[in-house]
């Protein structure tokens, strides 16, 4: 029995694993065509790298952890220790694809606005695998669900207001705002939501089949 319950867990570390690794590669896509605009944190990601240096990844890892900081001190219910795997690795993730340099220069907006498209549907899909472990909430969704309990506002609200701002506060160091900047979420939110119900399907599929096979076997 306990060769089978660290079988599950294992299950649930490799797509919680996997699902941040599809999530960096779909960032570092969308970061190769930066001109056509990226999400709201990752434009404020960019506009420091531009700005002070270091890399994209680790400026990534600075405002994670700022933000799990903030939700530490409100509410420690969204912080568990997912949330700072997540933190740590898509940071060196987005790095090592964007060192690989893998994404062709198309010199066309045609192809390039596909290429982001592509990015940002890669995003969607692995933000629904990690999530769908539930090891814990990524820094940024776990910010705003604090809040959201704290105000009193609706999660869409806050949301929208968070990452208003942070498409502001990043314009203005020289982030890369553009069209792609403000459809980001209509693209990306269905994409998370159909791979989020459809990996959260399968884990469960997987441990009633265990629990089946444990009954049957009394």
């Amino acid at each position: 029995m306990l060769k089978e319950v660290k079988r599950l867990i294992y299950i649930r570390l490799i797509v919680f694993l996997l699902g941040l690794v599809v999530l960096s590669l779909g960032i570092s896509i969308t970061v190769k065509v930066q001109h056509l605009g990226l999400h709201p944190w990752d434009v404020l990601s960019v506009g420091l790298y531009d700005k002070f240096g270091l890399t994209i990844g680790s400026w990534g890892i600075i405002i994670g952890l700022a933000l799990t900081f903030v939700t530490l001190f409100l509410d420690r219910t969204y912080v568990r220790a997912g949330t700072y795997i997540n933190i740590i690795l898509v940071g060196i993730f987005i790095d090592f694809f964007l060192w690989l340099d893998f994404v062709p220069e198309t010199n066309n907006l045609f192809l390039d606005a596909v290429i982001i498209t592509v990015g940002i549907i890669i995003m969607g899909i692995g933000g629904g695998m990690y999530n769908s472990v539930r090891l814990g909430a990524g820094p940024r969704d776990g910010f705003m669900l604090v809040i959201s309990d704290k105000t009193g506002y609706s999660i869409r609200a806050v949301r929208i207001t968070t990452e208003s701002l942070v498409l502001v506060i990043g314009l203005i160091i020289g982030g890369p705002v553009f069209v792609f900047s403000f459809i980001f979420t209509f693209i990306q939110s269905p994409v998370f939501q159909f791979s989020y119900e459809k990996w959260t399907k399968w884990l469960h599929l997987i441990e009633r089949r265990y629990v089946r096979k444990k009954e049957t076997a009394v």
